[in-house]
């Protein structure tokens, strides 16, 4: 089996875990995480509402993240669609559907996650969703009045 294949097959596997456990545990990524992993989100400026979508650089870290996560919204489903491999990089594209907890709003989102891999452990992981959405649902507003506050604020 080749790296990329390999790199593929660990992440096919624990993206099923994560939806068969709909978000309740996480062990499974903090098992294929080095224990330096570089972590980003695309919404990491930490707005105020959601403080945990910042960058980690530790394995330890994470923990907080998905403590923080699972607190705040219910995973209805995670679906991937594809993966793409090229050398330590792999590429997931799927989509994804949460509740948050608080305000009871569903978020269904396009999903694009990038890895890179080095010696069977992530070393850097990058998310991308659809920002606005998540931080409506946070703020209980239309993306509209999100934006219109947000822009108001800078």
């Amino acid at each position: 089996m080749t790296d990329e294949a390999a790199n593929v097959a660990m992440l096919k596997e624990a993206y099923k875990c994560w939806s068969d456990n709909k978000g309740t545990c996480a062990d499974h990524w903090i098992e294929i995480c080095d224990p330096n992993i570089k972590f980003g989100s695309l919404m990491e400026a930490a707005v105020p509402p959601v403080k945990y979508l910042t960058a980690y650089s530790s394995r330890d870290k994470l923990r907080d993240y998905f403590g923080e996560l699972t607190k705040d919204w219910e995973m209805m489903n995670y679906v991937v669609d594809h993966f793409v491999a090229q050398g330590d990089r792999v590429v997931m594209l799927g989509h994804c559907k949460w509740r948050h907890r608080t305000q009871d709003v569903e978020v269904d989102t396009p999903k694009a996650d990038s890895w890179r891999i080095v010696n069977g452990k992530a070393v850097e992981f990058f998310e991308y969703y659809d920002t606005a959405k998540v931080l409506s649902a946070v703020c209980g507003k239309t993306p509209q009045q999100t934006f219109a506050i947000l822009t108001a604020q800078a």
